[in-house]
């Protein structure tokens, strides 16, 4: 099975690249990917990353 492991401090580093861009890279997505399959991340990081999700559902952040 493979294992998927966020990197400590990835939730943030992809705010702040999204917050300056406004797009999510493919690397980016694989970031929230692995975020989403963590069960470890604090319940900030877990908002954080549903709050970038609905940008992007909702087209204010774009897909590159």
């Amino acid at each position: 099975m493979l294992q998927i492991k966020l990197l400590p401090g990835a939730i943030n580093e992809i705010m702040a690249s999204v917050a300056e861009n406004s797009s999510l890279t493919e690397s980016d997505r694989y970031g929230l990917m692995a975020a989403v399959l963590d069960d470890s991340i604090s319940e900030e990081e877990r908002c954080s990353v549903n709050r970038l999700l609905r940008s992007v559902v909702k087209g204010r952040v774009q897909l590159r």
